[in-house]
């Protein structure tokens, strides 16, 4: 028995609108997972003049996947990630680099930017050997 086409244009549309969400959400986890996103946020939860800026308890919230400043191919990852706690609110910019597909990601650069546009270095590449940081 066929479905008239007011119902066949609902379930198409609550199916549709779910397999949307799911994909964003999967997206949102892939990033979450991924090595340069987990560097950064080690970073910041390193460093205690960044923390005390944003004020206990730390909010990492979802990225805008809209945002053209997220970028992510082959050698180069740009992430902005909004941030936030008790005093102020902000976002984690984070550049990262590898040298050939499937090889150990690399911090180049991680900046907290806050609401009122103070910037608090987090962690810069020494250029030294390559592992070697420093921790601003």
């Amino acid at each position: 028995m066929p479905l008239p086409l007011g119902r066949l244009l609902f379930f198409s549309g609550v199916v549709t609108s779910g397999s949307c969400t799911l994909i964003y959400y999967l997206i949102q986890k892939a990033f979450s997972k991924a090595s340069y996103y987990q560097l950064a946020l080690e970073q910041l939860h390193s460093h205690p003049e960044a923390l005390e800026a944003l004020g206990p308890p730390l909010h990492i919230h979802y990225l805008h996947l809209s945002d053209k400043y997220n970028f992510v191919d082959i050698a180069d990852a740009q992430l902005k990630i909004p941030v936030s706690g008790s005093k102020s609110e902000g976002h984690l910019y984070v550049s990262s680099s590898r040298d050939a597909p499937f090889q150990r990601w690399h911090l180049q650069e991680v900046f907290l930017k806050l609401k009122d546009g103070q910037q608090i270095p987090v962690f810069k590449h020494s250029g030294n050997s390559g592992h070697e940081v420093k921790e601003e």
